[in-house]
C-alpha cells in the first residue's frame, strides 16, 4: 500500500466516506462478526495461556518429588518403612524424605471412598514422600537398591505422570492458537461478504462515480476504510466483553483445579489488546481484496 494510501486510509474523506452507507445490514453484521469473533478468540487465547502455566505448575511439582509406595504384613510394616527411610536419606540428591500418616492417607483417599473408610483395618500401602534436590538422584540406581533391601518398596518418580501432562498442555496450546486462526478466517469470510453485499447494493452509486471520474482506487479505499474502522471498533467491543467474563471467572484453587485457572495473569492481560489491531489487519485486507474483485466485475 502506498504511503498515500495509508494516509487517506487513516485521515480519512469526507466525499469518499459517502460511497459507503454508515447503517444498515452490512455495518451490523460487520461489527457483530468482529465482536464475536474477538469475543471468542479471548477464551481461546485464555484457554491456551492457562493450559501451559497449569501444565508448568504440575511438571514443575512433580519434578521434583517422587513416591515410595511399601506394601509388607502388617507386623514387618514399621520396620521396613523405617528402613526405607533410613536409606533414602542416605541416598545422594534426596533432599527430604517422611511418611505419610493415616490420617493424610486416609485424605488422600477420601475422593474415591469416602469420609468411613475403615484405613486401619485395611492392608493400605504406606506411602514415603521423597522431595529431590536440584540435581535429583539416580532413580534406576535406587530402585535396584530398595528392591535388595526392602523387597516391599517400589519408587515411582512420577515420570509416567509428568510426560502425558507435557502432551496435552502442548496439545491445548496448539489447539488454542489454531482456534485463533480459525477464528480469523472466519471474521475474514463475513466482512467478505458484508463488503460484496454492500459493493453490490451501491452498484449505481459506483457507476456515477466513474462517470465523472473517480477512480477505482478512490472508490475502494472508502470501503476499505469504513469496513477497517467497523471491524476495529466491534473487535474492541469484543474484547472488552471477553475480559470481562474472564475477569469475573472463579479465582485459581486447588478444588477447582483447571476450570478455576482459565484466564491471564500478569503481562498477559495485555495479550488480547492485540487482538483489535489484527482485526482491523484482517478486516482491510478483506474488504481491500472483495473491492477489488468486486469492482472489476462491474467494469
Amino acid at each position: 500500500m502506498k504511503v498515500t494510501d495509508l494516509r487517506a486510509l487513516v485521515l480519512g474523506d469526507a466525499q469518499a466516506d459517502r460511497v459507503v452507507p454508515p447503517t444498515g445490514f452490512t455495518a451490523r453484521l460487520t461489527l457483530f462478526a468482529s465482536g464475536a469473533m474477538a469475543f471468542l478468540a479471548v477464551f481461546a487465547m485464555a484457554l491456551s495461556m492457562a493450559s501451559g502455566r497449569l501444565a508448568t505448575r504440575w511438571s514443575e511439582e512433580l519434578a521434583r518429588s517422587a513416591t515410595v509406595r511399601i506394601s509388607a504384613p502388617d507386623d514387618q510394616m514399621a520396620a521396613q518403612t523405617d528402613l526405607t527411610l533410613r536409606l533414602l536419606r542416605q541416598t545422594p540428591g534426596v533432599q527430604s524424605a517422611r511418611a505419610f500418616t493415616d490420617e493424610e492417607q486416609a485424605a488422600l483417599l477420601l475422593p474415591w471412598f469416602g469420609p468411613d473408610l475403615p484405613i486401619d483395618t485395611l492392608p493400605v500401602p504406606r506411602l514415603i514422600e521423597v522431595i529431590e534436590t536440584a540435581e535429583g538422584f539416580d532413580a534406576a540406581g535406587l530402585r535396584l537398591r530398595l528392591q535388595a533391601e526392602v523387597p516391599g518398596a517400589v519408587l515411582d518418580d512420577h515420570t509416567r505422570w509428568r510426560r502425558p501432562l507435557v502432551v496435552a498442555a502442548d496439545r491445548l496450546r496448539l489447539l488454542g492458537w489454531i482456534s485463533i486462526l480459525l477464528i480469523g478466517g472466519a471474521m475474514a469470510a463475513m466482512i467478505t461478504l458484508a463488503a460484496n453485499s454492500a459493493l453490490a447494493a451501491n452498484r449505481q452509486v459506483i457507476e456515477v462515480l466513474r462517470l465523472v471520474g473517480a477512480q477505482d482506487g478512490y472508490i475502494a479505499r472508502a470501503f476499505v476504510r469504513r469496513f477497517t474502522l467497523r471491524g476495529l471498533i466491534g473487535a474492541a467491543a469484543g474484547v472488552a466483553a471477553g475480559l470481562l467474563g474472564i475477569f469475573f471467572l472463579p479465582s485459581v484453587s486447588d478444588e477447582g483445579g483447571f476450570l478455576t485457572g482459565l484466564g491471564f495473569s500478569g503481562a498477559g492481560w495485555l495479550w488480547p489488546l492485540v487482538i483489535p489491531p489484527l482485526a482491523a489487519v484482517v478486516a482491510c485486507l478483506a474488504t481491500g481484496f472483495a473491492a477489488r474483485r468486486t469492482l472489476r466485475s462491474l467494469s
